[in-house]
């Protein structure tokens, strides 16, 4: 039977699950989600509840990058590892990296828009961020690092031709693109749980408290009769970063021309009806929460309690050869394999091959006669060492001549230093010349620039009222709006006083989050809704552009 333990770690939250295959027949054999106080204790306080320390551990990268080569299709294998690393220099170049401080790995698709380019995704990860995550487990075994958006394809069944977006709602959002069973693009959007957590935890002043809201939380759709219900009480922190969420996946499916599915996945999922809230905004593409693909014809499993930890079940399928193994930043090294055979306790190493056993009877006491194993490890020693000498040899050779290098560029270098001393002098003057002309020109621009503002301000208020009759939502009545003058580090901005009333709250912060990502007011805000009679009143106030 295989087994493996998939964890995913965030800023504040760990998610485990521990995965079991045994015929074919995968199943979730514990999981759970912990916020943490100390990292390294909880991570080894799974490791011990689950009973994991001899099994094979999947985690997640942390902070990588996706970026995007084109390259030509009928490229050799050969030429297409070469292209791909000069685009990365060239990327490095361009970004001020050192490419030895970054491991990268990537995926090569067909490019949809050009039969003759293939299109490559190309992950990189910072080496120190891949070394304090794998030092965060301590001696346990890690196997498997790989990105998670990525990793989220092991859980999904998908069909030739279909198109899908797996949209990962964590302290981040992350869009993974797939077209025709292979993953295409991943984009991330900055809103997240993290900004709803934060909110709420400003209030609860416990993050369990706030994931606990959340999950308590019902979003409702505008064909909906909301209710005073409780459990809802922190609505109008949600639906904002939703709202924003929404529009920017928006975005990323408008540049393709069919998406069959919208799988939701991630912290975000415990938010009761969200699937519900997406598929109001997409009518062409079926909205739903992604469930494991073993999940739905397995009748011992509640789905419902293994979508929290969907993440931690798709990196721990990563150890029972699913996924890419080409996205693996976790890479076997020697020390690994030498440690495995020093501290082995083996009389009798058997091997399949061809339907045959064959042993191989060795230890590691070098005592008494030299058995055919031994004697192969004594020459693999030697072959060692000979390659460790002419190494040496070649080192100092080439130490030599790039001795005799250095002193040449060293000459050069001189030469061209006293260039630059001559080049300085007469930039200084130059220098002092663009300073005068730039003095003269700010204040032309000053001038101009109050003179067009004082011309802009008669129309700003007419404008603003023109652009609200397009936002406000139908039951959503306007009482009062008020302009008024601040000081803001010397500036003086128009500030605006809404008074808005509606016998939905909800109308009221879908109309604040419109006004906020639309644009014409900067720095909206609201105050808390007050009752009166049928009616529930707010005050929203913003800053003209």
């Amino acid at each position: 039977m295989q087994e493996s333990l998939g964890i995913s770690i965030s800023n504040r939250v760990i998610k485990y699950a521990k995965v079991t295959k045994n015929n074919d027949l995968l199943d979730v054999a514990s999981f759970g989600v912990k916020f943490y106080d100390n990292l390294e204790k909880d991570l080894q306080q799974i490791i011990s509840e689950t009973n994991s320390k001899n099994i094979p551990i999947c985690i997640d990268t942390q902070n990588e990058k996706v970026n995007y080569f084109s390259i030509f299709s009928l490229l050799s294998k050969a030429d297409t590892k070469k292209t791909i690393g000069t685009e990365y220099e060239t990327l490095c170049a361009d970004n001020h990296m050192n490419p030895n401080a970054y491991e990268g790995r990537y995926l090569i698709v067909n490019d949809v828009n050009n039969k003759d380019r293939n299109r490559v995704i190309y992950f990189t990860e910072s080496k120190t961020d891949l070394e304090e995550r794998t030092a965060w487990l301590g001696n346990q075994r890690v196997s498997s690092m790989s990105p998670l958006p990525t990793s989220l394809c092991n859980i999904v069944e998908t069909k030739k031709g279909e198109n899908i977006m797996i949209v990962n709602i964590e302290e981040k959002t992350t869009v993974t693109t797939i077209l025709n069973q292979r993953i295409y693009s991943i984009d991330t959007i900055s809103s997240g749980m993290s900004e709803v957590l934060e909110k709420i935890n400003e209030k609860e002043n416990s993050y369990s408290k706030s994931y606990e809201a959340c999950k308590n939380t019902t979003i409702y759709t505008m064909e909906t009769t909301t209710t005073d219900d409780p459990n809802n009480k922190y609505l109008s922190l949600i639906v904002p970063t939703l709202f924003n969420i929404v529009q920017e996946v928006k975005k990323i499916k408008d540049i393709y021309a069919r998406v069959d599915k919208i799988y939701l996945t991630g912290l975000g999922t415990v938010i009761n009806n969200i699937d519900l809230y997406f598929q109001e905004y997409f009518q062409d593409s079926k909205c739903e929460i992604l469930k494991p693909f073993f999940a739905e014809n397995n009748s011992k499993i509640n789905i419902k309690d293994y979508i929290e930890v969907n993440s931690a079940i798709a990196l721990a399928l990563n150890g029972m050869d699913y996924g890419f193994k080409d996205l693996n930043f976790k890479a076997t090294n020697w020390k690994d394999d030498l440690n495995a055979l020093l501290h082995s306790d083996i009389k009798t190493l058997r091997k399949e091959s061809k339907g045959k056993k064959i042993s191989f009877n060795f230890d590691t006491n070098m005592s008494g006669p030299l058995k055919p194993t031994e004697i192969w490890l004594v020459r693999c020693c030697v072959t060692v060492l000979m390659i460790v000498i002419i190494y040496s040899v070649c080192s100092i050779l080439l130490g030599n001549q790039l001795s005799d290098k250095t002193a040449q560029a060293q000459s050069v270098i001189d030469d061209t230093t006293a260039q630059i001393n001559i080049l300085n002098s007469n930039e200084s003057n130059i220098n002092r010349k663009i300073a005068d002309f730039e003095r003269v020109t700010t204040n032309l621009q000053n001038a101009s620039s109050s003179i067009a503002l004082k011309q802009g301000r008669k129309n700003e208020i007419p404008t603003l009222l023109n652009q609200i009759v397009y936002t406000i939502p139908k039951n959503v009545q306007l009482t009062s709006i008020k302009n008024t003058e601040i000081e803001v580090d010397g500036e003086t901005k128009q500030h605006i006083l809404i008074s808005a009333q509606s016998r939905q709250y909800e109308q009221l912060a879908y109309f604040k989050a419109k006004l906020s990502n639309s644009g014409y007011l900067l720095n909206v805000t609201s105050t808390e809704g007050t009752k009166t009679g049928e009616y529930v009143v707010v005050t929203i106030e913003g800053d003209l552009p």
